[in-house]
């Protein structure tokens, strides 16, 4: 078997902190006929349930953008004690995951904005948010793209490993 060079990117090379660059990289793909697919969240503490989501909305296209919510989006949607660890980590982290191609943060507590803007061809989310919830499902569907909703995992969640840890903590503390 011969040595196979595998070329891998640079994780703070896929963060998309410009939206002027968004701009110029979505011209781009679709300049080159890519399907654009695109899911968001907070991503705080990523679980297998997070990386099912990710490679089944891959699988949906060419292209996965990833939007995450800024810490202090993430602390109104979340709560005071939340994010676990900060926008810069959390865009590295999903950043290097294989399936993510880009990651762009937004301020908004939806990404609303965020889709109205990059125009996926198809919005994926997981089961748990029932279509007519979906933000940006109706622009989507409305520009001839497509929502797509994949299966959670079963008792993964990030309030849920947060909540663990804690009565660990509090076990070891008695």
């Amino acid at each position: 078997m011969k040595n196979q060079i595998i070329k891998v990117r640079n994780p703070e090379d896929k963060i998309i902190s410009s939206r002027d660059n968004l701009r110029s990289i979505l011209e781009r793909l679709r300049a080159e006929g890519k399907i654009i697919v695109f899911t968001n969240g907070c991503f705080d503490l990523i679980h297998v349930g997070h990386i099912k989501i990710l490679f089944e909305a891959k699988k949906q296209g060419d292209i996965l953008i990833v939007g995450i919510n800024d810490d202090d989006s993430v602390k109104r949607l979340k709560g005071k004690d939340r994010p676990i660890l900060p926008l810069s980590a959390r865009q590295v982290i999903l950043a290097s995951i294989e399936a993510v191609d880009y990651v762009v943060p937004f301020s908004e507590d939806t990404p609303e904005n965020l889709i109205k803007e990059i125009e996926p061809n198809v919005l994926v989310k997981g089961e748990d948010w029932p279509e007519d919830k979906i933000v940006g499902a109706d622009f989507v569907k409305s520009k001839g793209g497509k929502i797509v909703r994949v299966k959670l995992v079963e008792g993964f969640s990030t309030s849920n490993i947060i909540k663990k840890i804690r009565e660990k903590e509090e076990k070891e503390i008695i």
